[in-house]
């Protein structure tokens, strides 16, 4: 893993969004995640499209995940949500702007449809990444096959509460979702995962530090040879290599870029 600690969030934003960056100019197929955490790293892309030319026409896009049972034009479907935070604010076009049918009667046809789409497209090549106070990424929870692909999920209690601040109560809050699996994620060209705050930082450990295991499912990530973390001291406070990690970046060679590649590639 390549672990980049940033000293506050905003500048885990500028990060992330620097390695974003890279395969936007290249008019990839992005990854993305909703959630409070890369809401700073979509408006440094933002800014950077409006400021600096950063254009994003050339790009596809697929969600890591969507609640079963809401529409798209619920306010809290990931659907709206990349929208209202995200794409709606830069040159790409909203068609290519892809999520799971979350209101298909057949959730599990729908989720094969979707995993099928991805690989159709050529594969994600940056997957933003959050995680999950209980160590989920997309809707992975804990005893998450390893290997699983586009899925339905039951949602743990953990990720209900946690996910309840956006609902007017917690008995609104959807017990199902349709989620990219860990198989699914660990295809992608790079995992990029984004924590910040200390309510993160249990998970980053165990995920970082602790063994591979179902019990964190973002523990899967370890088995990626380009997986990059990019968080905040905060997230970083539970990890007991870090004067390692840094050492690594500060270390890094000149022909190797921040995104693990050859700078001639």
């Amino acid at each position: 893993m390549e672990i980049l600690i940033r000293d506050t969030p905003d500048e885990v934003a500028v990060t992330a969004a620097d390695i974003v960056a890279t395969y936007v100019r290249r008019g990839a197929v992005l990854g993305l995640a909703t959630g409070s955490t890369p809401v700073a790293t979509y408006q440094e892309l933002i800014r950077r499209h409006r400021e600096e030319g950063l254009s994003f026409a050339g790009c596809t896009a697929y969600l890591l995940d969507e609640y079963i049972g809401l529409s798209p034009e619920h306010e809290q479907s990931y659907y709206r949500f990349i929208r209202d935070e995200f794409t709606a604010h830069i040159d790409i076009d909203d068609a290519v702007v892809h999520s799971p049918d979350g209101l298909n009667p057949k959730p599990w046809l729908a989720a094969e449809k979707y995993d099928a789409a991805i690989r159709e497209s050529g594969g994600i090549s940056v997957q933003i990444l959050g995680i999950g106070t209980n160590g989920h990424i997309g809707f992975n929870e804990p005893a998450s096959p390893l290997k699983a692909r586009t899925r339905v999920e039951t949602l743990h209690a953990q990720t209900v509460s946690d996910n309840s601040r956006f609902f007017d109560s917690i008995e609104e809050v959807p017990t199902h979702a349709l989620t990219q699996g860990l198989g699914t994620i660990l295809d992608c060209e790079q995992p990029l995962l984004l924590a910040t705050g200390f309510g993160k930082a249990d998970a980053i450990a165990a995920m970082v530090e602790g063994p591979l295991s179902a019990s964190c499912p973002a523990s899967a990530l370890q088995m990626h040879d380009r997986t990059t973390l990019v968080i905040d001291a905060d997230a970083a406070s539970g990890l007991v290599r870090t004067d390692y990690y840094r050492h690594v970046e500060e270390s890094r060679p000149a022909w190797s870029a921040v995104d693990g590649r050859p700078v001639e590639a």
